[in-house]
């Protein structure tokens, strides 16, 4: 009787510390849907950039990317379409969640995945701040370092 105590409360501590926040999972569910990306914008850098988003492509070329998120499996995609043939066509699976750095603004992360589901970039991922999310806007900054100081590249997303 004893054993089946203790095997049942390892088992309700396990679930309970892999479960998300009560606000984690609201977060996600704003979240899940259509999404575009209607502008980029940076802070901290002085003129025109040309730099790298999610080892993917220059982030000017993710402005007008539609992005999808699926709540309940944490899958999701995202779609550059560049109609003036300046960026590479891409649509790229990725697994997505929020994470909860404790006394820190919540993060949205996600890993770009392969056509079979498989993770990317040795397994590595990325993070940015929610700066804010409404019901139809998303605000994600990743603070970067730009010539030996700090920066940021803010995304912001529009519900469609």
């Amino acid at each position: 009787m004893k054993n089946k105590i203790l095997i049942a409360v390892l088992i309700i501590t396990g679930f309970s510390a892999c479960s998300v926040s009560k606000e984690a999972r609201s977060i996600k569910k704003t979240i899940n849907g259509n999404w575009v990306l209607q502008t980029v914008v940076t802070e901290g850098i002085a003129g025109v950039v040309k730099t790298k988003s999610f080892n993917e492509a220059e982030f000017g070329c993710f402005i007008g990317s539609e992005w999808s998120f699926i709540a309940n499996n944490s899958m999701g995609s995202y779609s550059i379409i560049d109609t003036k043939k300046e960026c590479p066509t891409i649509k790229r699976l990725i697994r997505w969640s929020v994470y909860e750095p404790k006394g820190l603004p919540k993060e949205f992360q996600f890993k770009r995945l392969d056509d079979k589901k498989n993770p990317m970039d040795d397994n590595a991922g990325f993070r940015l701040k929610i700066v804010e999310l409404e019901a139809k806007q998303m605000k994600l900054k990743t603070e970067i370092t730009f010539d030996g100081h700090p920066a940021a590249i803010i995304y912001n997303f529009v519900k469609k």
